[in-house]
């Protein structure tokens, strides 16, 4: 069985009781909904790939982040792809506050990871079919 180790960067933002999510483009979790986030590019600061990511996937430029109180999650989970396949999955997680409230929120998608964004009421999110990552942290977000 392969085995690979991914480490991203994700933001948790909640406002006026809702959180914002991304649906998934591609990948073994095609249609799920995850945190807004992704994976650094070589020499960029955690930070800086928020921001780009937040931009990428929902179109929102003027962030404001934190370290979220459990800074950091690991989780192993299987999946398939051409053949059973393991995910070492690290994500650092942030806080994230909006510091301008001009934006378009890409609810169509950025072509690349995302089908869209969505603001979801916290008894939505309990029932959202969401990503292993999320859902291991479900109870800390809202």
């Amino acid at each position: 069985m392969d085995q690979y180790t991914h480490l991203g960067v994700y933001g948790i933002l909640v406002k006026d009781d809702r959180i914002l999510l991304v649906q998934k483009s591609r990948g073994p979790h095609k249609g799920k909904w995850d945190l807004p986030g992704g994976s650094i590019e070589f020499g960029e600061e955690p930070l800086f790939t928020l921001k780009r990511e937040f931009l990428e996937e929902t179109g929102i430029e003027e962030i404001d982040a934190v370290i979220h109180s459990a800074p950091s999650y690991t989780l192993i989970h299987p999946f398939r792809k051409n053949q059973l396949e393991e995910m070492h999955h690290i994500g650092i997680i942030y806080k994230v506050s909006i510091n301008n409230e001009n934006y378009i929120l890409k609810v169509s998608g950025d072509g690349h990871d995302s089908l869209g964004a969505k603001w979801f009421y916290k008894e939505e999110f309990d029932e959202l079919e969401v990503t292993p990552f999320v859902e291991g942290i479900r109870g800390q977000i809202l």
